[in-house]
């Protein structure tokens, strides 16, 4: 198995997949006001890095990033195929996206997730990231959680 994660652009047949796999995911564990997900067109932004996960290949697992003010970042879209979990791919994906923000002169980043997918969580806390309140345009929301991570 060889894994390669690369910045690249959403418009892919299989990326697209992923990312409407990440969807029906998101809607099947959360009401629509408690989606806040980031569209194909929103991914291809300049200002937005993509980082897919292949191995042979095969797009198996995305996050992003969008870039903000201030050395400020916020990460997005973090997926992983179920037929690739539990491969270490998210914690590589997670790996990727912290240089790849670094080397954008990110300091913070910052991330919502929702409270139905505790393992997300437990990795984004294995990672440092702690609870915060809400940022930027998000609202309190008791299905979501907001965290972040000084770089």
């Amino acid at each position: 198995m060889v894994l390669s994660i690369a910045r690249e652009s959403p418009r892919q047949d299989d990326v697209i997949t992923l990312i409407r796999q990440s969807d029906a995911l998101m809607q099947s564990l959360y009401p629509a006001e408690s989606n806040h997900l980031v569209d194909i067109d929103s991914l291809a932004q300049p200002h937005v890095h993509l980082l897919v996960a292949r191995e042979d290949g095969r797009a198996l697992g995305c996050g992003a990033f969008v870039l903000g003010t201030d050395g400020q970042a916020e990460m997005k879209r973090v997926f992983v195929a179920p037929v690739a979990r539990g491969k270490g791919i998210a914690r590589a994906i997670l790996e990727a996206l912290e240089r790849a923000a670094a080397q954008q002169g990110v300091t913070l980043m910052q991330l919502e997730t929702g409270i139905r997918q505790p393992e997300a969580i437990a990795l984004y806390r294995k990672f440092g990231y702690v609870e915060r309140g809400p940022f930027g345009s998000y609202q309190p929301d008791p299905l979501s959680l907001f965290m972040e991570k000084q770089f």
